[in-house]
């Protein structure tokens, strides 16, 4: 779904972001993905405004924090995210991403057919959040030494509020003074996010996100982080479409007054 609205984003005039593999990953999972423009009534009501708009943050962020010297990056829960292959990333650096094997193998296989190239060195790490990902990423090579930059886009609203503490703890642990981190952090409860429309939706495009979405309350990741000494920044969807000349509204908008785009710093 998040790379059918990556490839839409893609296909516009006025495109936030430029991802030329998204519509290959998202047609080889079946017909009932949309990948066109005229297919967007079917989907997800302002999704790809929305995803658009989250794509380019984090885009512009791992730039950012590159352009600053780090240069060891992970991606949590990488899904069909291909920012080693689209990104201008700098000489040296090295992306680790974490997702279940068979996530990993499909976008891979997927990828070869079309011929992608690497932009940078990337190590994939096939393991699932819930188990010991940190042995196993440590085993590929992450030197927890160095400065890293994490990422978590679209995925803590999906665990439980105890594996969201958790993998905040475990990143804390991972990082080195000078680390960096980026969340979409969004902290509500299932319910506000499942109106009717919504549901409906996301039931067309074959995802059950009433099955997937973690009900619980939690603790604001924001929270968590200052309490651990990160330096945190946060910003709404709606002011950062603002600065990249994209309005947001209908659901996308409503979505931005439950969470935020979240970057914080690890200080020296």
């Amino acid at each position: 779904m998040v790379a059918a609205a990556r490839a839409l984003e893609s296909a516009r005039e006025n495109r936030l972001i430029d991802d030329p593999y998204a519509a290959a990953l998202a047609t080889a999972a079946g017909p009932a993905v949309p990948t066109a423009e005229s297919d967007i009534s079917a989907g997800l009501p302002d999704a790809v405004d929305y995803i658009g708009v989250r794509s380019r943050f984090f885009d512009n962020w791992f730039e950012k924090v590159c352009a600053d010297g780090v240069r060891q990056a992970v991606i949590l829960a990488s899904g069909l995210d291909t920012r080693a292959f689209r990104l201008p990333w700098p000489d040296e650096l090295r992306l680790f991403e974490i997702d279940q094997p068979k996530v990993l193998a499909y976008k891979d296989e997927v990828l070869d057919q079309q011929g992608a190239r690497l932009r940078c060195v990337r190590q994939l790490v096939a393991v699932d959040l819930r188990d010991d990902w940190a042995t196993a990423l440590r085993q590929a090579g992450f030197d927890p030494t160095r400065p890293t930059a994490w990422l978590a886009e679209g995925l803590l609203y999906y665990l439980s509020a105890t594996a969201e503490q958790q993998l905040l703890r475990t990143i804390h642990d991972l990082s080195a003074a000078g680390s960096r981190i980026a969340i979409e952090n969004l902290h509500t409860k299932r319910s506000t996010l499942l109106n009717p429309d919504m549901s409906e939706s996301s039931q067309r495009w074959g995802v059950d996100l009433d099955e997937l979405l973690s009900a619980e309350d939690r603790t604001n990741a924001a929270d968590l982080l200052t309490e651990s000494g990160w330096l945190v920044h946060r910003e709404t969807a709606i002011d950062a479409a603002g600065r990249f000349g994209r309005e947001l509204g209908g659901a996308a908008r409503g979505l931005s007054q439950f969470g935020d785009l979240l970057t914080a710093e690890l200080p020296h």
